[in-house]
């Protein structure tokens, strides 16, 4: 329990220091657009490791020479834990944004970090908000902002996922970009399994082979969404971590 009251304790402090970034951004913002994207990047991935270290969480990162270096890209990845993007963000390319629920929307000061970084509010029961949260995302993509996105739509802890949902790799098809398949291991031994106590857990994070939907035909393309699974199945199975 100690160690979810010093996260909640470092949540409150990072969000009171984070007033004046906001004032900063709130004037410069529009004219400097991407320096506060990229410093935006660095504040936030600087609190997740922060909030990683002081839950205890040992992790493994494998495979990220896998991302290209050069241009956005998108990240698909199995959702298990609130923890899956506090785990890997601080690893991805600066500056990523990510899909998030709409219910994230309602938390002020977290709404604005996510904000200045162009992360986009999913409301899957609304289909017009929707389809307007992934022409966002193309359009960010296509400026040079990776994406993490969560196609299952909903977290499901352990090595079994759901049918990942195809509608999410338009935005890798639109924009051009490569997807790359990110497996997350044992991120809800973290919190999710043993609520409300935060506990020492071993993550591992896998980094899997670029999918270029270009390079598919049209047929294939259709089933994007299982390939890309099929690989990140391999890897769960791969780096299986026993609770």
């Amino acid at each position: 329990m100690i160690r979810t009251i010093l996260v909640v304790l470092y949540l409150v402090i990072f969000f009171v220091i984070s007033l004046p970034l906001f004032l900063v951004e709130a004037i410069f913002g529009k004219k400097h657009k991407a320096a506060m994207q990229h410093m935006a990047y660095k504040v936030v991935s600087w609190g997740f490791r922060s909030i990683s270290w002081l839950s205890g969480t040992s992790l493994t990162v494998i495979g990220r020479e896998n991302v290209p270096a050069e241009g956005a890209v998108l990240y698909v990845a199995n959702h298990r834990s609130y923890f899956d993007i506090v785990s890997i963000y601080p690893y991805l390319k600066d500056p990523s944004a990510f899909i998030a629920k709409k219910e994230l929307e309602k938390i002020p000061l977290l709404r604005r970090w996510m904000r200045i970084l162009d992360c986009e509010f999913l409301d899957r029961e609304d289909v017009r908000a929707a389809m307007k949260s992934i022409l966002g995302s193309i359009e960010s993509v296509k400026a040079g902002m990776s994406m993490v996105i969560f196609p299952e739509g909903t977290r499901t802890p352990g090595d079994e996922m759901l049918e990942f949902k195809e509608g999410s790799f338009k935005i890798a098809e639109r924009a051009g970009c490569p997807v790359i398949p990110v497996a997350i291991s044992n991120t809800e031994n973290i919190f999710e399994s043993h609520m409300p106590s935060i506990r020492k857990t071993r993550v591992t994070i896998e980094f899997g082979r670029p999918v270029d939907m270009l390079a598919m035909d049209r047929s294939e393309r259709r089933h994007t969404g299982r390939i890309v699974q099929e690989q990140i199945a391999e890897m769960l199975k791969k780096n299986h971590i026993d609770a």
